[in-house]
C-alpha cells in the first residue's frame, strides 16, 4: 500500500448516544488504536465540523467529522546491523524470535540499540518497508514484548498488514500462549484470573488493580511442572492485553514471575540459592489469520536457553530434595 495521505469522514447518526471523541472513532475505525487517534485528534489531524478539538470532546447527531492520516515523516532513526531471528517474512509482514535485552523501540533511555533500528537495517537489503501507521517511533509494531520478554513477535510492512492484524489484537480473535517460571505456584493445577487493573494510582510506571481506571483483564494458566515447592513452570493465555498483564495477575496470586523485581521484589531475584537472570516470561506461540491469504498461520518459539537453564537447575534441585 503506498505512503501517501488518506482522508474518511464520518457523519454522527441520529440516536447515537454522547460519547468521547476518541471512543466513537476506536468504534468506527478497528484498525487504529485509541492512543493512535488520541495523538491524530491532538495534532489538529482529525477534526470537528472543520475545528480542532480535543479528544475529551463529546459527538453528538450530526457531528461531520473529518479522519486524515497524514504521509509519514521520514524517519530519522538510524538503521543498525543488529541481528533478527526472524521465523518468517513475506511481502506482508514478518514474525521475529525476539531475545531478551533487546528494546522494541526507541524511547527515553534507549534512542539506539532496538528493534526498530535492527528493522531498519533489514529493510535496507531491499526487504520492503515497514507499515506507516505506528509513525516514526515505532514503523510496524503491530505489539511489543518488554525488554526482559522473550518469544514471538509480528511487525508489519504494509499499512493494510498493520490494519489487519491490529483490528485481530483488539478484537482478541489473535491466539497467544505464554510460558513463565513462576515463585511458588498456584494452588490449583488450572484457573483464571479475572482482575481489572490499570496504571497505579501510586507508581505511574507499573500497573495494578489500584488504579483510577480499571479495564477489564483476563488471563487462564496451567501449570506445566511443580518444581518443587519453590517454583513452578506454567503456561499462561491471555484473553485481554493490558500492559504488563501477566505479571500483575500472577503477583495477584502470590506468584510472581521469577526475576520480576518490578512486581516480585528481591525473592524472586534469587530462589532456593539459583539467581535469576532476568524475568522468566516467553512469549511461546502466536497465531493470527494473514492478512493476505486470509488464512490462519501459527508460529512458535522455543524456550531460550538462560529461561531453560534456570527450569532445569530448579528440577535437579527438586529431585534432589525427594
Amino acid at each position: 500500500m503506498p505512503h501517501v495521505e488518506t482522508r474518511t469522514e464520518f457523519i454522527v447518526t441520529a440516536g447515537e448516544s454522547p460519547k468521547r471523541l476518541d471512543h466513537f472513532l476506536a468504534s468506527r475505525e478497528p484498525y487504529y488504536s485509541r492512543s493512535a487517534l488520541q495523538r491524530l485528534i491532538e495534532s489538529g489531524h482529525i477534526t470537528v465540523d472543520a475545528q480542532v478539538v480535543k479528544p475529551s470532546r463529546k459527538v453528538k447527531p450530526g457531528d461531520r467529522i473529518l479522519l486524515i492520516v497524514p504521509r509519514p515523516e521520514p524517519l530519522d532513526i538510524q538503521p543498525e546491523p543488529i541481528p533478527l531471528h526472524i521465523l518468517h517474512e513475506d511481502d506482508a509482514l514478518l514474525v521475529l524470535n525476539k531475545p531478551a535485552g533487546l528494546v522494541v523501540h526507541p524511547a527515553p533511555g534507549h534512542w539506539t540499540g532496538t528493534m526498530v533500528n535492527a528493522l531498519l537495517h533489514h529493510m535496507q537489503s531491499g526487504e520492503g518497508h515497514l507499515s506507516s501507521i505506528g509513525g516514526r517511533e515505532r514503523p510496524g509494531l503491530v505489539h511489543r514484548l518488554d525488554k526482559e520478554t522473550t518469544g514471538v513477535l509480528v511487525v508489519a510492512k504494509t499499512d493494510y498488514a498493520h490494519q489487519q492484524l491490529s483490528a485481530q489484537f483488539k478484537n482478541h480473535t489473535i491466539s497467544r500462549l505464554y510460558e513463565a517460571l513462576v515463585w511458588g505456584s498456584p494452588r490449583t493445577r488450572e484457573g483464571r484470573i479475572e482482575l481489572a487493573i490499570g496504571r497505579d494510582t501510586k507508581d505511574r510506571k507499573t500497573f495494578s488493580s489500584h488504579t483510577t481506571r480499571p479495564k477489564a483483564s483476563l488471563t487462564t494458566y496451567k501449570i506445566l511442572d511443580r518444581m518443587g515447592k519453590l517454583a513452578a513452570h506454567v503456561a499462561l493465555t491471555p484473553g485481554t492485553g493490558r500492559t504488563h498483564q501477566l505479571r500483575v495477575h500472577l503477583k495477584a496470586i502470590d506468584c510472581p514471575i521469577l526475576g520480576d523485581r518490578t512486581y516480585g521484589g528481591k525473592k524472586v531475584m534469587e530462589v532456593g540459592g539459583i539467581p535469576i537472570p532476568r524475568v522468566m516470561l516467553h512469549a511461546k506461540v502466536l497465531g493470527f489469520v494473514h492478512p493476505l491469504t486470509q488464512l490462519s498461520v501459527i508460529f512458535s518459539a522455543p524456550l531460550p536457553e538462560d529461561m531453560e537453564a534456570v527450569r532445569q537447575e530448579f528440577t535437579t534441585q527438586s529431585i534432589s530434595q525427594t
